[in-house]
């Protein structure tokens, strides 16, 4: 089985991660972790300022986001492994929109199932762009799992 998990750090992805590795999977089944990043929004006020600062924030957005990423799905992969030690895991960071990259990746993977988290860290993106997780479950070509907090209100 091919699985793409795309998680954000949140503590919904957390939860995705904590399903996951309870779920009875084949041997050898192949895991893509994936965290997508956004790029920061750069407004015409900004652009006052001199363009060799704008560059420095810019490549240091990129450097931490990247940091950050790369310690998540570090962390998500160990859980993984802890409970079945044959699964095959690889790792992705990339910027870009997180709807558009997952799915993307999910298609080039031949993933047979997508998890993520019922909610991820961006409630004002959520709302202007809608829910990976709804996008997800209405695009992809493969089975998706969306996992809920089961305590939440």
């Amino acid at each position: 089985m091919k699985i793409v998990l795309a998680i954000d750090g949140s503590d919904f992805s957390k939860l995705a991660v904590k399903e996951l590795a309870k779920l009875p999977l084949q041997n050898e089944s192949e895991v893509c972790i994936i965290n997508v990043y956004e790029h920061p929004a750069i407004s015409t006020s900004s652009l006052i300022t001199s363009t060799s600062s704008i560059n420095s924030y810019y490549k240091e957005f990129l450097s931490n986001a990247e940091k950050i990423g790369k310690k998540i799905v570090s962390e998500a992969g160990k859980v993984l492994k802890e409970k079945n030690s044959s699964l095959r895991i690889t790792t992705n960071v990339v910027s870009g929109l997180p709807k558009k990259e997952i799915l993307e990746k999910a298609e080039s993977f031949d993933a047979d199932l997508i998890v993520v988290g019922s909610q991820g860290q961006g409630a004002f993106s959520r709302l202007l762009l809608g829910s990976v997780s709804q996008y997800l479950a209405t695009h992809a070509k493969c089975s998706v799992m969306i996992v809920k907090d089961k305590d939440a209100k």
